[in-house]
């Protein structure tokens, strides 16, 4: 990766068990790496107002008190990853400064081999929890591998804090595809991220903002359309537990 670049991306959920619910949403992520002091578009900031920004402190940490990729090699080398693993994180950037990211990653590589991956999810609580993805060994991620992680952090009203969380990364030069599959008995949801990833310009980030204008509040918006929904539906509804005591979960 030679500058950041922006994920053209899609977004796909499917609830499993009844009742039936789906959608697909486009979105646009960008890709940076985090220590890196540029070269970046006049569009792009890094700790600063700019149309479309990130902020060390939206990442790595509790939420509005994030130390960024400090706080990402902190995690990794307490679970024992190798020492000099180069960091990308992938995200939702502020938009004229307004932001909320369901969910973010870390990507750790060594070389070229994905090697672990942090799942930075957020939920409409203004919570936040972390689920780290390596083999024990923290081989290469390959596109075949499954990792898996117990489900502990509240995020949708219409699914339990219950089961397990199932990963799945495509890491190419070109492109990238994470799936979710979350499974809770014969409950659970199924979600994707992809898109293909083109080089970040100012050009390529006016665009991106004239296409969708107000990303943020429609992020926002669009994840309580969905609860409206499911509610309409006859979804069973579990209330807000208290969160988890432990800031990352492996």
């Amino acid at each position: 990766m030679s500058g950041p670049e922006i994920l053209r991306g899609e977004t796909t959920h499917a609830r499993r068990g009844g009742p039936v619910h789906a959608f697909r949403y486009a979105v646009d992520y960008v890709l940076i790496d985090p220590e890196a002091d540029g070269p970046r578009p006049r569009l792009f900031g890094r700790n600063r107002f700019a149309l479309a920004a990130v902020h060390d402190r939206d990442h790595g940490g509790a939420r509005g008190q994030g130390r960024g990729a400090a706080w990402a090699r902190e995690v990794l080398a307490a679970s024992g990853a190798p020492v000099g693993l180069s960091l990308r994180l992938l995200t939702q950037p502020r938009w004229l400064g307004a932001n909320f990211t369901p969910v973010s990653f870390w990507l750790a590589f060594e070389g070229d081999a994905l090697v672990a991956a942090i799942a930075q999810v957020n939920n409409t609580y203004g919570e936040r929890h972390n689920y780290l993805c390596a083999h024990a060994d923290f081989g290469a991620i390959t596109a075949s591998d499954e990792l898996s992680a117990a489900k502990v952090f509240h995020v949708s009203p219409f699914q339990q804090v219950a089961g397990v969380y199932r990963f799945r990364f495509v890491i190419d030069a070109d492109r990238i595809a994470i799936r979710i599959r979350h499974e809770n008995g014969a409950q659970g949801v199924v979600a994707t991220l992809t898109g293909a990833r083109v080089p970040m310009t100012s050009r390529t980030l006016l665009a991106t903002v004239l296409r969708r204008p107000f990303s943020t509040f429609r992020t926002i918006a669009l994840i309580h359309w969905q609860a409206l929904r499911l509610k309409l539906k006859g979804a069973t509804f579990h209330p807000h537990p208290v969160p988890p005591v432990e800031e990352t979960s492996r």
